[in-house]
């Protein structure tokens, strides 16, 4: 059985997740972004147990079908921007519809419609939080930071940051800028 989890979007969450359901003594054999393998049924109470429980944590079960695709949908793009250093020569489209096994239209569609921006300014909003971290941690280049995230100029990692966050890249460094954003808030 899976349990479907929204905003758990980090490796803090997925920690949160594991002692919420040790704590409730709910045997699970996976728990991934977004997502719980249950290895038996679990009560209404235990249900009711854990749904509080994430609440309080700022997590939140979700039972409908179309939110739970889009949940999907936002933990392909975190993993894909944030926790891989492996480049994907794929269009975003492609990878996620490929992933899915959905039409990109219907989960574009989808996505829009659950959560009221597009799949691509989503993904925009993830990469330039990407950017801020990995300017802040000061270890690669520019030109580095816009092959790490496929990007296909510095020009236009530099253009669109600059859209997102009103500041260039340099400007944003020499401040040591450190307004982020949580990714459960994108």
């Amino acid at each position: 059985m899976k349990l479907y989890i929204k905003y758990m979007v980090s490796h803090r969450c997925k920690m949160k997740v594991e002692a919420e359901l040790d704590k409730i003594k709910i045997h699970h054999k996976t728990v991934d972004l977004g997502e719980v393998e249950i290895e038996d049924t679990i009560t209404l109470e235990q249900y009711s147990q854990l749904k509080i429980a994430l609440s309080l944590s700022g997590l939140e079960l979700i039972n409908d079908r179309k939110e739970i695709l889009v949940e999907k949908v936002k933990t392909l793009i975190i993993n894909m921007v944030h926790h891989t250093d492996k480049l994907f020569k794929t269009k975003n489209s492609v990878y996620i519809s490929n992933q899915l096994n959905y039409d990109y239209a219907y989960l574009a569609n989808l996505f829009s419609e659950v959560t009221g921006t597009t799949i691509e300014q989503y993904i925009i909003a993830n990469k330039i939080e990407r950017v801020k971290e990995l300017l802040l941690y000061d270890r690669l280049t520019l030109s580095e930071i816009a092959y790490q995230l496929n990007y296909s100029s510095v020009a236009h990692l530099s253009s669109q940051f600059k859209k997102v966050t009103g500041l260039s890249s340099k400007l944003f460094k020499q401040l040591n800028h450190k307004k982020r954003f949580l990714l459960e808030s994108l």
